[in-house]
């Protein structure tokens, strides 16, 4: 049976991987972005764009839109986020507030309003993105690490907070992503060792999938290429 997923942060390059993975699925794919408009079009994906995840009114109405187009919410994958590499010294204060804003505010706030969509579904999925870099942070991630970090605990304390409901709560852990932008950023860097786009939206499938019924409050890391 077609799920409804939404795949915030759906116009970047794992959010697009991440969305035609569900689509390909015969899954009904909204990706909602803070972008006004995606790169690449999905037939059939709703697409909302212009949305601040951090702005609970914006937000209620793309869950709004969803839910009428598409019947109601069964997973939800929090991709929406940012980067940054500085150091403390040197940096600025300002991003350790802009990386807690763009990592944790807006996967807590679009979590907290679609909660009642989600406990509605008979197979509800919350996928949040975490990071490998913040198990243990290296110089200059500090801020990017701290804010990951926050995720990883959302994570487990809303899997306990669900844990009475259809509701599960898990977190894919990468290590880097091989994408346009880090093989740009990083040129040196051998992307074999990375990990790609297509194999972490492998595992979300899963996680959206009833065979993912007894996980939950899991951090799963993501580090082969494949």
């Amino acid at each position: 049976m077609a799920q409804s997923v939404i795949v915030t942060g759906g116009f970047g390059a794992l959010g697009q991987a991440v969305a035609k993975a569900f689509s390909d699925r015969g899954d009904k794919v909204a990706r909602v972005d803070f972008a006004q408009s995606a790169p690449t079009d999905l037939p059939g994906a709703l697409d909302i764009g212009g949305i601040d995840l951090t702005d609970a009114a914006a937000t209620q109405g793309a869950l709004d839109t969803v839910s009428a187009a598409h019947g109601g919410i069964d997973v939800l994958i929090n991709i929406a986020g940012g980067f940054t590499w500085e150091t403390l010294e040197d940096g600025s204060l300002d991003s350790w507030a802009r990386m807690q804003a763009m990592n944790v505010m807006t996967a807590a706030t679009i979590t907290k309003l679609a909660l009642p969509a989600l406990k509605n579904s008979t197979q509800g999925r919350i996928i949040n993105m975490g990071a490998g870099g913040a198990i243990k942070a290296d110089m200059g991630m500090g801020a990017y690490a701290a804010s990951k970090a926050g995720v990883h605990r959302l994570t487990e304390a809303l899997a306990v907070e669900l844990s009475g409901t259809s509701v599960t709560v898990n977190a894919v852990l990468p290590s880097i992503i091989d994408t346009p932008t880090n093989r740009k950023d990083m040129p040196d860097a051998d992307p074999t060792e990375w990990v790609t786009a297509e194999a972490i939206a492998n595992v979300m499938l899963f996680l959206a999938s009833p065979a993912s019924g007894a996980v939950t409050g899991a951090l799963i890391p993501a580090t082969r290429y494949c």
